[in-house]
């Protein structure tokens, strides 16, 4: 297998070409595939819409319509955009809430995979497709349609709209005098909502949110992104945003952890069940600040003394992506603020780590990156759902690392596989991981992590005899873990404070989402030397 990026026309032929594929998969393109590419080969497109579904912004339009079952198809390429036969399709109920990019990552991803394998076994057994109905394409949503109407929409619209714009390209608005894009709506219902107020006012803050008062309510908005001089900047907490302009509006906290179901803006969420507590942190796009690890850190020093099980469940759409780049990219003291990020990230695991009380189970339910995967990994049993991803590897930021992971990741997979994963820095699915030693087994209902965690707590003899396990061994390794942590970090010294170094190329480049003028060879094989 090989990747080559839709960058244009020429690099897709000349890709394509080089490889001379059996079957080429284009998942959520932007760009017409030319011509000389699907008549050569067999070319297949993923399309996040049902049977005869046709047309960009299908998941926006589902959104926005309000549809209540959606679909993932499967389309043979062909000259006419979304034309071609189809090979296979499957239908979905749309949660309620549901964001734009929740559905990529999560339904319409694993539905996908499983037309992928339906696919292959067709072509096999040479079945043929079906005829596509050839529906009208989509009207394009503009952002006139995506617009917020504050004297008019109500909470759950502005929610709607929000929704099917997330997490681009958000929506076109105004505060004060800046203009910006709205991102990461949450509706507040904790009383919050009742406050005397002209709709758009903004009647609080929490955890770089803003609440904004609407016709029946109020909505939270958890990320902006500026424009200045007509171009988008990075997308940030609104706070980081709005700035001095929030003076004098006061930050309503809410506790360490709440209760998952309380209907307001929250990032750190926990339920107990008998002597077993479930942790959830869903920090927006999985990037974690020094402020949010440190919170989440008091969290978990918090419940050992509640719990005698511990289940990190990480976010929805993301378990975690380590330390928060573009927070760093909007910092005037880059070095400085990046030291703090990986040391806070480094003092959250080391909570983990040395949890010598309770035991602490990892449910990777979503994608994780970077040092997202190595606080994961860093929990005494780790669990993946069967459709996820990892990339554990900071390589394509231009860091070195740190999150204990030199300690943490040959412990798991031995000191060989540890260094090819962060030399080839490469993605691995659930299975792979599992087959490694990555992680210990593979769930597909989060049920299956809940019953484990369970029995583990009630089962008095083995937890006890896994606490001492844990305990011996911790005490055994010390010094050789402190050690671990100190080379790592001696390391990544100069690549946050020397201004030259690859790394803040590198986040720059990735924060304003900068085309790649060609693909990795990392994972582009058949461009390599020796391919």
């Amino acid at each position: 297998m090989s990747v080559e990026y839709a960058i244009n026309e020429e690099t897709m032929i000349e890709g394509a070409d080089l490889f001379a594929p059996d079957l080429i998969l284009a998942t959520y393109l932007t760009k017409k595939i030319p011509k000389e590419v699907f008549t050569k080969y067999p070319t297949f497109i993923i399309h996040p819409g049902p049977f005869g579904d046709r047309g960009a912004y299908a998941l926006d339009n589902a959104i926005l319509n309000n549809m209540k079952e959606w679909g993932v198809s499967i389309l043979e390429a062909d000259e006419e955009f979304d034309a071609g036969a189809v090979w296979g399709h499957r239908n979905f109920s749309l949660p309620e809430h549901a964001t734009k990019g929740y559905l990529y990552r999560t339904v319409v991803s694993d539905l996908a995979i499983e037309l992928v394998d339906e696919l292959i076994e067709k072509l096999k057994s040479n079945k043929k497709p079906l005829t596509n109905p050839k529906k009208p394409l989509h009207p394009k949503v503009t952002q006139s349609i995506r617009a917020i109407e504050w004297n008019k929409d109500s909470s759950e619209t502005i929610i709607q709209k929000l929704n099917a714009s997330d997490n681009y390209p958000g929506i076109k608005d105004r505060f004060f005098d800046c203009e910006v894009y709205l991102f990461g709506a949450v509706k507040e219902q904790t009383g919050l909502e009742k406050k005397e107020a002209k709709p758009k006012e903004i009647l609080a803050k929490r955890d770089g949110a803003v609440l904004v008062k609407t016709i029946d309510g109020a909505v939270w908005i958890q990320k902006m992104t500026e424009i200045k001089n007509g171009i988008r900047q990075i997308k940030l907490p609104s706070t980081y945003v709005l700035k001095d302009r929030l003076k004098g509006i006061k930050e309503e906290r809410i506790s360490l952890y709440v209760d998952p179901d309380l209907p307001t803006f929250k990032e750190i969420t926990f339920y107990k069940k008998q002597n077993v507590g479930f942790l959830a942190f869903d920090f927006y796009n999985g990037a974690m600040s020094s402020e949010q690890c440190i919170r989440l850190k008091y969290a978990i020093e918090t419940l050992r003394d509640e719990v005698d099980v511990l289940v990190l469940m990480g976010g929805e759409q993301f378990f975690s992506n380590g330390i928060h780049l573009t927070i760093l990219e909007d910092s005037k003291k880059q070095g400085e603020d990046g030291w703090s990020n990986i040391n806070a990230m480094n003092n959250l695991i080391k909570t983990i780590l040395f949890s010598d009380d309770i035991l602490t189970i990892t449910a990777f339910r979503a994608n994780a990156g970077a040092g997202g995967v190595f606080l994961g990994i860093a929990g005494d049993f780790v669990f993946a759902k069967s459709s996820i991803v990892l990339n554990p590897h900071y390589r394509t930021i231009g860091l070195s690392g740190s999150e204990y992971h030199t300690y943490t990741l040959p412990r798991r997979v031995g000191k060989e596989i540890a260094q090819k994963l962060l030399d080839e820095a490469l993605p691995l699915n659930a299975q792979e991981a599992k087959s490694i030693g990555l992680i210990d087994e593979v769930f597909k209902n989060f049920q299956e992590v809940e019953s484990y965690a369970l029995q583990l707590a009630q089962d008095e003899e083995r937890f006890y005899e896994l606490l001492d396990q844990k305990r011996d061994r911790l005490e055994q390794d010390k010094e050789y873990i402190q050690e671990c942590v100190e080379n790592e970090l001696e390391k990544m010294y100069p690549q946050f404070w020397d201004p030259k170094s690859d790394f803040h190329k590198l986040r720059h480049n990735f924060v304003y989402k900068i085309c790649p003028t060609q693909t990795p060879l990392r994972i582009a094989k058949h461009r390599r030397v020796n391919a």
